[in-house]
């Protein structure tokens, strides 16, 4: 294990639930949406780290949804959003925020991750060799 994934392997496993929720409910989803998902979300923090909003990048449905999960994920380690067990109720997780820079280093390494094993494992490498271990 590298330094960054001992660091920050929370993080990374908050990241990758988001991704796998998204696969279970639509096993037809493919690494790329996974992975278009990851770069406008690492493209939108950056923007909001330079004070600058990110335009309208149109993707489909499916990297959306992904988006979207990945997303309530990382905004709430950066301490924006509160997460809610199966009953509703806030779930109360010690918690220590993380910054913009450390969300966006975690969703490189799972962009290379991404990347890896879609090279070993074809369209849905990632996605079945992460879902062995999350979700």
């Amino acid at each position: 294990m590298s330094d960054l994934e001992d660091r920050y392997l929370d993080v990374l496993q908050n990241i990758e639930f988001g991704i796998v929720r998204v696969y279970k409910k639509h096993p037809e989803m493919t690494d790329w949406e996974a992975l278009r998902a990851i770069e406008v979300l690492i493209r939108s923090y950056q923007e909001e780290s330079r004070g600058r909003q990110l335009p309208s990048i149109a993707i489909n449905p499916l990297a959306q949804e992904t988006l979207n999960s990945v997303k309530a994920m990382t905004d709430w380690r950066l301490g924006r959003e509160q997460i809610f067990d199966k009953k509703g109720k806030t779930a109360k997780l010690p918690l220590e925020p993380k910054t913009v820079e450390e969300i966006i280093t975690c969703l490189k390494r799972i962009r290379g991750s991404i990347e890896k094993w879609n090279k070993k494992g074809g369209r849905q490498g990632y996605l079945n060799f992460v879902s062995q271990f999350v979700g």
